[in-house]
């Protein structure tokens, strides 16, 4: 029985031009628990309990089909339009259905008559076709049977489960692979061409059996849930072994998106237009009764349709959308992110003739925005097709508090100038008395003064002899050495490599430390030739790029050293410390160019960095951040050397709003900006515009956790990337994964999960050309994502603890220079770019293959020793370096000359027994 035309949702609190039932149907049975279909132009469902219905879209007309005697359980249409074929099936027969053939056979005057492929195979819940149409999966009990679309013949049998088979979907990605999901609450891979199995998962769920299936082969992954609101999403790439890549909860997601849409709702007066169950959502009445969320069905989702006229569609075309069809509405989640995109409630809809479903299909493609719902009613005797449009669906859920993001245009480029009351106006350097133009370019001369003494007292120089040679260059360079020159200056020259792969391969380690002290941070200054990293044995190593010897060695704190930060001429480094004090120290120079104590913050300084290109120090203390202005002085006075002579300035504190703590900073110190990124401790990241003095925005509950670091794509002097490239950013919590943020949207694009944080506060970095995600694990290993891809691509192993910081080499032209570096917290190593076969100890690793040895000892009179082997020249920097290294140690004055004359016979080893250590461990490449 047939009822009623078009009938828009108008009486409801929502926007009645989102959904419009355009059919409905009575029929004498229920079929609520059976599995619907739908096509591009048609929609499939049992009518008056064993007769089949194929409504067709186009043209509003029904055909019905005879041939069943009991009730029809399953329902699907074949994967090609020409011819397409249907197939049903109930307890005691599977037939396939030629649409094209029954419809002409109707118009004739003759009943149409379907195919008998499969009988008495038991209560079918679910059919599928293959890609080919040549053959029909049917789930019928807790077996899978492959039937011939073109015969009765049962081509093999899938026997395995432990409870009825609930779904399968064929897999295209491998040949004659098909995926099934059951009651007994796993999934399974099986070959269909020979019946064999290929993988078995475990017991996904409690007590919930899964219902619904769907393979997403862009993304290479499975998507099941199940009748509690549980998703999984499982991945499909050869060596991942069908790992887990997310789990969803879809009550919570419905919950902190109705949250989101009752909360923009409330600011802008709009409050009234919000969804019913958004509303109750946090205030349910008593004595009310909670509905569980099934998963009756996943399907792709055409979601571009929703953007056919923006321009601002990047984010939208790299990422894939899919429905879920549960009993109370729809939902759109995104594949990139994992969050709800909207949500169509049936209860918010008065005109509806069914608030709950049993079943549930969708058509894939839309057309003219708009995608056809079919459903049947969990209580009554009816079924009804829905037009939903999804252009309006998106927009009046979204345009609250997504779309608002547009109009504050937030970027982290600067494009506008300083305004006269902004604080980057303030500073020393305002203040500071510029050289006189007359001096500038001018040779000084001496001229015919009386001598006088003044407060510094220098040599007169009379004695010393007149320098007749200004400049002698040096031309008796050997030719492998003007040769190593030419290569590295060509190297600099050239660009990043934007479409390079990311770094796999191992390369060589050396120990960093001979004690065990985990390494706090990391990081390359802007050229790429230096490397700097703190430590928790309070003193910072800045090593060359290549590795091959300890550039300089920075001791000074009292506690474990937080962060270190390169200025943009790469001559400073600033180091922040758990003892309150903040250093900034000349790469040239042992001593500290500038101290700020314990009496100018009042607790510990998590993070600093340099801002503005040098003309700002950024840092956090506590629950807010302050900036400086400073002016570096290294020069000393002879009489009063203990005083320095740099001077720092307090600028401006800025308050994070409703936190405790700031536990991360981020700001770009590459190229001018005003934007500045915090979190805090109540999971929040905040916005400050320092043009304007003020914060900006703030995105409440990032993370489950709190953000433990900010990332921003900052790029480097090699490479050149997109301007809308520099607004993204990432976070990582513990326990939460990765997130990728778009600045002009304040919304997360992406979601990287695959790597374990959850006992150590794992770091992360972004490559130079933006295309890469390196992040460390609890696991012993790092791990490489792609920007478009929300599993990891490679995966480096071969520690032995957690690496927990890692970073990449922003100048390498070259393959080898594309290094990712991470920290082995067991023997507080510093590494670049391991796989499998690198070494148990963690290393740090040369960017290119070189004979260069580490020489460590596990003796206690020794804390690091690492130098060039035999190679290389001269050897009197060597004997230093033992001499420097033996005293106050007690090593004898004999042993350290004896130890000289072995280094000047290039013999290392005897060196080295001659001061009473063992002999040495040359690493292995």
């Amino acid at each position: 029985m047939e009822s009623g035309g078009d009938r828009c949702s108008s009486g409801g609190s929502c926007n009645p031009d989102v959904v419009c039932e355009k059919h409905s149907f009575k029929s004498k049975l229920s079929e609520s628990l059976v599995q619907l279909a739908c096509s591009h132009h048609h929609c499939a469902f049992p009518l008056n309990r064993n007769e089949l219905c194929i409504w067709n879209t186009a043209t509003a007309q029904p055909l019905h089909l005879s041939g069943h005697h009991y009730s029809i359980s399953a329902l699907s249409f074949g994967s090609k339009i020409n011819p397409l074929l249907v197939c049903s099936a109930s307890r005691e027969r599977v037939i396939v259905w030629n649409l094209d053939e029954c419809t002409q056979k109707v118009q004739e005057g003759l009943t149409p008559q379907g195919i008998v492929i499969g009988t008495l195979l038991g209560m079918v819940l679910h059919v599928r076709f293959s890609p080919d149409d040549q053959q029909v999966a049917v789930c019928a009990g807790n077996r899978i049977y492959m039937l011939s679309a073109k015969n009765k013949a049962i081509l093999s049998e899938l026997d395995g489960h432990l409870a009825a088979v609930t779904a399968a979907e064929f897999c295209t990605l491998e040949k004659s692979t098909l995926i099934s999901v059951s009651e007994d609450r796993t999934f399974k891979v099986w070959d269909y061409s020979t019946g064999q199995l290929i993988y078995q998962s475990g017991v996904l769920t409690a007590a919930f059996p899964l219902l619904s299936l769907l393979i997403d082969e862009e993304n290479k992954q499975i998507i099941t849930g199940c009748a509690e609101g549980q998703l999984w999403i499982f991945s499909l790439i050869s060596d991942h072994n069908y790992r887990c890549v997310v789990h969803i909860n879809l009550k919570k997601e419905q919950e902190k998106f109705c949250n989101k849409v009752w909360k923009s709702g409330k600011e802008i007066g709009e409050g009234q237009n919000t969804s019913k169950l958004c509303k109750t959502n946090n205030m349910r009445p008593e004595g009310s009764v909670e509905t569980s969320l099934p998963i009756l069905l996943i399907e792709h989702c055409d979601f571009l349709v929703c953007f056919h006229n923006e321009e601002n569609t990047s984010s939208a075309l790299n990422t894939s959308y899919f429905w879920i069809g549960s009993s109370t509405g729809l939902l759109i989640i995104n594949l990139a992110n994992f969050e709800l995109e909207a949500f169509l409630s049936f209860r918010d809809y008065s005109d509806l003739s069914i608030r709950f479903a049993g079943s549930c299909a969708l058509t894939r493609k839309a057309v003219n925005g708009k995608i056809f719902c079919l459903i049947t009613s969990m209580f009554e005797d009816m079924t009804a097709v829905l037009e939903v449009n999804l252009a309006a669906l998106v927009r009046t859920q979204q345009s609250d508090f997504l779309l608002c993001g547009n109009e504050n245009s937030l970027s982290v480029i600067a494009r506008c100038s300083l305004l006269t009351n902004s604080p980057l106006c303030k500073g020393l350097k305002k203040n500071m008395k510029e050289p006189s133009s007359k001096t500038l370019g001018v040779k000084s001369t001496v001229k015919d003064q009386p001598l006088v003494f003044h407060k510094k007292i220098k040599s007169s120089g009379y004695t010393a002899a007149p320098q007749m040679t200004m400049f002698s260059p040096n031309n008796n360079l050997k030719k492998n050495e003007v040769s190593k020159w030419k290569t590295s200056h060509k190297c600099k020259n050239k660009e990043y490599p934007l479409e390079s792969s990311p770094p796999i391969k191992y390369e060589k380690g050396i120990s960093v430390t001979c004690k065990p002290t985990p390494i706090r941070c990391i990081q390359c200054s802007g050229d790429g030739e230096m490397l700097a990293c703190g430590l928790a044995d309070k003193t910072v190593l800045i090593f060359s790029s290549n590795l091959t010897d300890t550039y300089n060695v920075f001791s000074g704190h009292d506690a474990a050293v937080n962060s270190v930060g390169w200025s943009h001429d790469k001559k400073w480094l600033v180091s922040a410390s758990e003892d309150r004090t903040l250093r900034v120290w000349s790469v040239c120079n042992n001593e500290p160019a500038l101290i700020l104590g314990k009496e100018k913050f009042h607790k510990t300084v998590r993070f600093a960095q340099f801002y503005f290109i040098d003309a700002f120090i950024l840092l956090c203390c506590g629950a807010e951040f302050h900036l400086l202005s400073f002016h570096l002085d290294t020069t000393k006075d002879d009489l009063k050397r203990y005083k320095q002579r740099s001077v720092c300035k307090l600028v401006q504190k800025f308050p994070m709003a409703s936190t405790v703590e700031i536990t991360s900073l981020s700001a770009v110190n590459d190229f001018y900006s005003y934007t500045v990124l915090t979190a805090g401790s109540n999971r929040a990241l905040e916005v400050f515009d320092l043009n304007a003095g003020c914060s900006t925005a703030v995105i409440p509950e990032v993370h489950t956790r709190s953000v433990h670091q900010i990332c921003q794509n900052k790029g480097s002097s090699f490479s050149t990337q997109q301007p809308k490239a520099y607004n993204l950013f990432m976070t990582t919590a513990a326990g939460d994964g990765i997130k990728l943020w778009d600045l002009r949207t304040l919304r997360c694009e992406r979601r990287f999960e695959g790597h374990s944080s959850r006992c150590y506060p794992c770091g992360i970095a972004v490559s130079p050309c933006g295309r890469f995600i390196a992040s460390g694990s609890d696991d012993k290993c790092a791990y490489i994502y792609e920007m478009r891809s929300s599993t990891f691509s490679h995966k480096l192993g071969g520690h032995t603890e957690s690496v927990i910081n890692v970073t990449f080499n922003p100048s390498s032209p070259q393959p080898w220079l594309f290094q990712a570096l991470y920290v082995d917290t067991d023997e507080n190593d510093l590494s670049k770019s391991s796989s499998s076969t690198c070494h148990s100890q963690g290393t740090l690793l040369p960017l290119i293959p070189s004979t260069y040895c580490a020489l460590v000892s596990d003796n206690s009179r020794w804390s690091m020793l690492g130098e060039r082997f035999i190679d290389v020249e001269p050897w009197d920097q060597l004997a230093g370096c033992f001499e420097e290294a033996a005293e106050g140690h007690g090593v004898a004055d004999e042993q350290i000359g004896v130890a000289q004359e072995q280094i000047g016979t290039s013999n290392l080893t005897w060196a080295r027994t001659a001061l009473g250590l063992h002999p040495p461990v040359r690493s292995s490449v």
